[in-house]
């Protein structure tokens, strides 16, 4: 079985900063692959993904070329500019850099947008039309509010594949599952939608997670999905706010300990492979 750690960062602050993370977090120093492969090892994990971080046009060439320097990095989900006219020709560009062939996806940070409607926009709608041309998936950052949009995007475009990040950040701290779980159900009733199980642990309690506390939500994924729709994602470095590496794996393996042989092999790597074509 190859292992595929689908969702994790790097990043180095002396090439330029990350302006979302907050003064004084453990965060806020540089991150490489030379730091994540050990761990990522120690972990059993064969292959990764690589995920963009900031919305600026010179991180996704950089990664292309990390990922063609390491054979750790099976994939790259980078960023370019959705809204812009000639996204078909930038996405091409892309492809002839070094390193291009392992660009699998394209990432923005809805989340981030005051318009819960964004991926509903006409231009962002042309972008994405690009993307599915060009044979890559999408993935969707968004906060459980945002739910409903993803839903009538992937419902416009059948024709690409969407990849909700991180179960769609529901409020796992509170411990409330309404609305976000009639929302992601409604996601994973299209076939064109897979799930990351990953970035529970920051979206819980920090200091006091327990497995106990993200079963349900790590639950209701893997009934919507199912596993051959759900795939294993580190979020390393931010999961370090609340957890190690080997604990992102150890965690994983514990909330699909009841699945099949077949079907645990799917969440720790076999979905990562097929949706991304790694």
């Amino acid at each position: 079985m190859t292992v595929v750690d689908a969702h994790h960062h790097v990043w180095d602050l002396s090439v330029r900063d990350q302006d979302w993370i907050a003064s004084g977090s453990p965060l806020r120093r540089t991150f490489t692959t030379a730091d994540l492969a050990p761990q990522a090892r120690a972990a059993g994990v064969d292959r990764t993904v690589l995920v963009q971080t900031v919305t600026v046009p010179e991180e996704t060439p950089e990664f292309l070329a990390l990922a063609a320097g390491h054979e750790l990095i099976a994939g790259v989900v980078g960023w370019t500019d959705l809204t812009r006219p000639g996204v078909a020709d930038e996405l091409a560009r892309l492809r002839r850099l070094p390193g291009g062939a392992h660009l699998k996806g394209i990432r923005h940070q809805v989340q981030g947008e005051p318009d819960p409607e964004w991926l509903l926009r006409p231009d962002v709608h042309r972008g994405l039309t690009a993307v599915a041309a060009a044979g890559l998936v999408y993935d969707l950052v968004v906060l459980p509010h945002q739910l409903p949009a993803c839903v009538r995007a992937a419902q416009a475009l059948p024709q690409l594949t969407f990849v909700l990040d991180h179960l769609g950040k529901p409020p796992i701290a509170s411990g409330t599952l309404e609305p976000w779980s009639t929302d992601v159900r409604a996601l994973a009733g299209l076939p064109n939608t897979v799930c990351k199980l990953s970035g529970m642990v920051t979206e819980a309690d920090l200091t006091t997670w327990t497995i106990d506390d993200l079963r349900p939500y790590a639950d209701t994924v893997l009934d919507a999905f199912g596993p051959d729709r759900l795939m294993f994602g580190s979020d390393w470095p931010v999961c370090t706010l609340g957890a190690t590496y080997g604990d992102m794996m150890s965690v994983t393996k514990e909330l699909t300990a009841g699945l099949g042989a077949s079907e645990r092999a799917n969440v720790l790597g076999g979905t990562a492979t097929r949706t991304y074509g790694l």
